[in-house]
């Protein structure tokens, strides 16, 4: 493999290069910013309504919510979607 190990050309493109912050446009640095931000407020207000619901409240396993919510995006959008139960009729 002329010298090279495999594990050398883990992170390059087809282009022979690897893509490094400094390749990315300004453009695509803000949008790998932004995106960053948003998943991990999204986590962090996940594990917060998480740590603070009754375990009354939550469809399955607290333990099993906590770890699904490290999955990016998938994670926490689940839990706001399926892993609480209806609050308002709690309050009824």
């Amino acid at each position: 493999m002329n010298g090279r190990s495999r594990l050398g050309q883990i992170g390059r493109r087809r282009g022979g290069h690897a893509r490094r912050w400094q390749d990315l446009t300004a453009g695509q640095q803000t949008a790998v910013l932004v995106l960053g931000s948003v998943q991990l407020s999204l986590a962090a207000s996940a594990w917060a309504d998480l740590a603070t619901s009754p375990a009354e409240q939550v469809t399955g396993s607290k333990l099993r919510w906590a770890l699904l919510i490290a999955v990016n995006w998938v994670g926490p959008l689940s839990w706001f979607r399926w892993g609480r139960r209806d609050r308002r009729a709690a309050t009824r």
